[in-house]
């Protein structure tokens, strides 16, 4: 009777321990994802949705619809009165193998987010308009819809060439106060920036826009 069960409780006992270390790994791989999911939710983010490109009235028009969410560290610093500025930039550039890359067309925008204690409501705003909102959701549902913002066309444009494309949204560090700007250094909490997208793509037509969601 032994000769049988001294080797099934050893096999017993060998399955008994991998099963609790599958059990401790399965744990730990849910912790890990835990904190990666409340580490991205802390650091806040910054992604793009959709881009579109259209051409109306011999002008070229950018919108961009992206999901901007805050950190605790930026909700703090929006009370204590600190203006955040969100920056969009969009290039082409003409690739040329005989000499530098030419850009030849861009826009870059500065949208300044500020919190106004005394009337209890979010401003936004940059040179060309000024809007209230009563609430931090309603402030930045409209900073995340950016429509139609024409393009400053810097070289000749050609309808059969190919570009290169680059767009980047960001929280721009450089017009914060100082002390704020060194606090930022050794903090990832004001860290906040969308991938830097890039694609090939030939200009679109007015019968034809150029527009694409991300992920694709």
């Amino acid at each position: 009777m032994m000769v049988f069960f001294t080797p099934y409780y050893k096999n017993f006992e060998f399955f008994m321990t991998q099963n609790r270390l599958i059990q401790l790994f399965l744990s730990c791989m849910v912790v890990s994802l835990g904190l990666i999911t409340a580490s991205a939710s802390a650091n806040g983010s910054i992604q793009v949705h959709t881009f579109k490109l259209e051409l109306a009235e011999n002008t070229y028009f950018m919108s961009v619809d992206s999901e901007i969410t805050l950190n605790p560290t930026l909700e703090q610093a929006l009370e204590k009165g600190v203006v955040l500025y969100f920056v969009t930039k969009f290039t082409l550039v003409e690739p040329r193998w005989y000499w530098l890359d030419n850009e030849v067309a861009r826009i870059k925008t500065r949208i300044g987010l500020r919190y106004y204690t005394l009337i209890r409501q979010y401003q936004l705003s940059d040179p060309t308009f000024t809007k209230y909102f009563f609430t931090l959701k309603e402030a930045l549902q409209a900073l995340q819809q950016q429509r139609k913002l024409p393009l400053t066309v810097i070289s000749e444009l050609s309808d059969t060439s190919d570009y290169h494309a680059t767009l980047r949204l960001w929280l721009d560090l450089t017009r914060m106060p100082k002390p704020f700007q060194v606090e930022a250094l050794g903090s990832s909490a004001w860290n906040l920036s969308s991938e830097r997208l890039q694609w090939r793509m030939k200009l679109p037509s007015p019968e034809h826009p150029f527009q694409f969601s991300y992920p694709q």
